[in-house]
């Protein structure tokens, strides 16, 4: 009896195909199984260390309806949910909340610019706020880590609660003891 008979098949019986889709299944589990990769949380990294961070955000041109009532919700609510790269992190404090005033430059007859507060109607529904974020953060040789992303002066955080969505970006980082 031939080992490979006209059809490809070993002794009559095994096709050559299903041998080798057998075989490259049983690799892709092995390699599954016995390799696993570095998956996981960066909670459990060794030697990592959590410390109390203050992030300082600024939202520019937020268009809302009634800002003194946002800006009042931040202050009783004193905490807000925060998402970093898409993905949810969790809930931190709001430790403050300033709103600053809409400037626009004036030029004046003499030829210098004004800062003037805007004038215009449609900018009492646009404000600019400086909030101050705290919470627990791990720092890996010296980066602020919330949840799996890496927080930097630049990155972009969504803050979100009950009645708002919106971002606003990293201007300051505060590394507490």
């Amino acid at each position: 009896m031939a080992i490979l008979d006209s059809k490809g098949r070993l002794f009559g019986k095994i096709s050559l195909l299903d041998l080798g889709a057998a075989l490259v299944i049983l690799m892709v589990l092995g390699g599954i199984f016995l390799f696993p990769g570095t998956t996981g949380s960066s909670v459990a990294q060794v030697g990592v260390e959590t410390k109390p961070v203050q992030v300082d955000l600024l939202v520019r041109g937020l268009t809302v309806a009634d800002p003194a009532a946002l800006i009042a919700q931040f202050k009783q609510d004193g905490k807000t949910d925060i998402i970093i790269r898409n993905q949810p992190y969790g809930t931190v404090d709001i430790l403050s909340v300033e709103e600053s005033p809409r400037m626009i430059t004036a030029p004046q007859p003499d030829g210098t610019i004004k800062a003037v507060e805007d004038p215009r109607p449609e900018s009492k529904y646009s404000i600019n706020v400086l909030m101050k974020l705290g919470g627990e953060a791990q720092i890996n040789k010296g980066e602020v880590v919330l949840g799996n992303s890496k927080v930097k002066i630049g990155t972009t955080l969504e803050l979100e609660g009950p009645t708002y969505n919106f971002k606003g970006g990293v201007i300051g980082i505060k590394i507490g003891e």
